[in-house]
């Protein structure tokens, strides 16, 4: 079912809104008001004396990330004290949104910084961004209450079109009907919701994307070559049969461990988990190469897996991870969906953790995942969808690129294909039930590969900035790991760094 958004809590549940793409690390430190021009920054957490020059200098620090980090940004913007309010309008100040549509400077403001925090405080940034929006737009006709109740009412729309819930997704129709009269008591122009819906509809909103949690993922991902002092993405590739048990590589890279605790929410095809099994479990989680293991001790990389750890692990070749947005028991759950539809929620201890997770997960998956195999055929018109190897890629890194967004391209043609000849939906036919899961699946593989090509975009840009503008070029052929096979997926006697082989 759609997502009601007339009641009173309004504002405050939209900004749970799948955050699918902000991801960091943040480890910053804060200072004292009075080193604040020496560089520390800590003038938010107590509500201190508010002072406008070193509002504005801490303002222009943000925006320009002089000494800080993205994810730093939102909380010293959010915090509910005169100097924080002060900062956020001087920081709002670096941004024009005259002339631009509300969905238009949203999505300019959203790609600026992570927006991150408790809800309150995310609300309170998005007051400051209402208010800007009315200051650089004084024609419009909508205060500022209302200009902050339409972009809550964005943020939630992006939920519900582009989450990947099974279920009907919010029409144009009950867009406009659920905001009747949240206008100071006025509805807002039809003509201007059908515009703002189509737009969100057309194109999700994209979030900021942390880049030097970016960067440092890439850096455990990357290993240095000998012959010619480059970096390339190892790839780690294993001859056995895709299709069949996880394979026991304990010598593959580990690109993330920590503690995560696990629910399982749906089995194979997305068919839900029964009741019995569902309970939440802590495991310490090691991602390694492209499985995620769930180990019950903490990871040791010269300790056998148990049947038990083997028996939890998780592929995450085709998978994605975003932010369980729509699961509100607990705080910092991420959501992985695998290649067989498989869901599980994971709890991190932090947001910046599972941010983090998000990150990693996405990124490997990105790397490794060899393109997909055509759709099985057949006399019947139901629908299937296509095998996806578990074998990892052997496409270079700038083939891989081509590869994704190709695909992507081929995936938004055919939802809107999709679109235009749907069955009666109101009926319970087979037919319908078909269009409805295609439909689903066709939306989350648009959200898997749009998420995968933008961060292979990034990539490539934060590597060939670092290596040289030649980097993609001197990347023809991917390398991969020379993996040993021996019990249990022990390395077999080879001892000293992996040696990087070409393919033939």
């Amino acid at each position: 079912m759609p997502t009601e958004v007339r009641s009173g809590n309004f504002r405050c549940c939209c900004l749970d809104a799948n955050l699918t793409d902000v991801l960091s690390d943040s480890d910053s430190e804060l200072g004292n008001l009075e080193q604040l021009e020496q560089g520390s920054t800590d003038t938010l957490a107590n509500g201190c004396r508010a002072d406008t020059e070193a509002a504005k200098r801490l303002a222009k620090r943000l925006f320009h990330l002089e000494g800080f980090k993205r994810c730093d940004v939102a909380r010293h913007l959010g915090k509910n004290n005169e100097f924080s309010q002060l900062v956020a309008a001087e920081y709002l100040r670096f941004f024009d949104f005259t002339g631009l549509p509300l969905d238009r400077a949203l999505r300019t403001f959203l790609k600026a910084f992570p927006l991150m925090g408790e809800t309150q405080e995310r609300e309170r940034v998005l007051v400051h961004f209402s208010r800007r929006f009315c200051y650089c737009n004084p024609e419009t006709h909508m205060s500022e209450d209302g200009v902050h109740t339409l972009t809550c009412a964005l943020m939630l729309l992006n939920t519900d079109l582009h989450g990947h819930n099974i279920g009907k997704k919010m029409s144009c129709q009950q867009f406009i009907s659920n905001l009747d009269g949240l206008n100071d008591g006025t509805d807002f122009p039809k003509d201007l919701l059908k515009v703002l819906y189509n737009s969100i509809k057309n194109e999700k909103l994209q979030w900021a994307i942390e880049e030097e949690e970016l960067r440092k993922s890439l850096s455990e991902l990357v290993e240095e070559q000998c012959d010619c002092g480059g970096k390339r993405v190892a790839r780690v590739t294993d001859g056995s049969n895709p299709f069949i048990a996880i394979p026991l590589l304990l010598n593959a890279a580990t690109y993330k461990h920590g503690v995560l605790t696990r629910k399982s929410h749906a089995d194979m095809d997305g068919k839900r988990t029964p009741r019995g099994r569902r309970g939440w479990k802590k495991f310490y989680a090691v991602l390694k190469g492209t499985i995620l293991y769930l180990q019950k001790d903490e990871y040791k990389p010269d300790k056998d897996l148990s049947e038990v750890d083997l028996k939890n692990a998780v592929r995450v070749h085709h998978a994605l991870a975003t932010r369980a947005s729509d699961y509100s028991k607990r705080p910092n759950v991420l959501k992985l969906k695998t290649s067989d539809w498989r869901v599980f929620l994971f709890q991190a201890p932090s947001e910046e953790e599972m941010m983090s997770w998000i990150l990693r997960i996405n990124l490997v998956a990105a790397l490794f995942s060899a393109p997909a195999f055509p759709a099985a055929i057949g006399s019947m018109k139901k629908f299937c969808r296509p095998l996806l190897p578990s074998s990892s890629t052997r496409l270079s890194q700038e083939e891989q690129l081509k590869s994704h967004e190709n695909k992507l391209k081929q995936i938004t043609l055919e939802v809107e294909e999709h679109s235009r000849n749907p069955p009666d939906l109101t009926l319970k036919t087979k037919e319908a039930e078909e269009y409805r899961l295609k439909e689903h699946y066709l939306v989350f593989e648009r959200s898997r590969y749009e998420t995968y090509v933008t961060l292979l975009r990034i990539e490539a840009s934060l590597l060939s900035s670092e290596a040289g503008d030649g980097y993609l070029r001197k990347t023809q052929s991917s390398p991969s790991i020379s993996q040993g096979h021996g019990a249990n997926g022990r390395p077999d006697g080879r001892s000293g760094p992996a040696r990087v082989e070409q393919p033939n």
